[in-house]
């Protein structure tokens, strides 16, 4: 599915998301990724790891939904599972980054509580790139 969002990347805005990403970065108690499934097939994903730039903060990272089950929920579904997750872990903050081509994901996050803060990260000053913030 990281593949699958990598291209989503290439498509929208010309090449992968150069953010640097290490699985071990999502391990517990610092990190969390879940992926979901329908009739035992991977549908759904996302994570959230550690953001040393914003204390107390947890980072989404990878959110994504296949194209074929777009529309059911399971994007929002899976925020609020991370977004619980965080919390438990001690998070007082949940951050992220995304970008304009990516009105959906501005819609999700907006509609959930998320409000745009400044630009962090190795996009802090691209101007297509939005970050958004939420108090858990």
């Amino acid at each position: 599915m990281i593949a699958d969002l990598q291209q989503v990347y290439v498509d929208r805005y010309g090449d992968v998301d150069i953010t640097p990403v290490d699985p071990a970065q999502f391990a517990a108690p610092l990190g969390y990724f879940v992926i979901g499934y329908l009739d035992g097939v991977p549908v759904a994903c996302g994570g959230w790891r550690v953001n040393p730039e914003l204390e107390g903060a947890a980072e989404i990272k990878r959110m994504y939904v296949v194209d074929s089950v777009r529309g059911k929920g399971l994007s929002r579904s899976i925020l609020a599972h991370l977004e619980v997750t965080a919390r438990e872990a001690g998070f007082q903050r949940m951050v992220l980054e995304t970008g304009l081509r990516q009105p959906e994901a501005i819609s999700l996050y907006t509609s959930s509580g998320y409000e745009q803060i400044d630009n962090f990260g190795v996009y802090r000053d691209h101007p297509e790139s939005r970050c958004f913030g939420k108090s858990l």
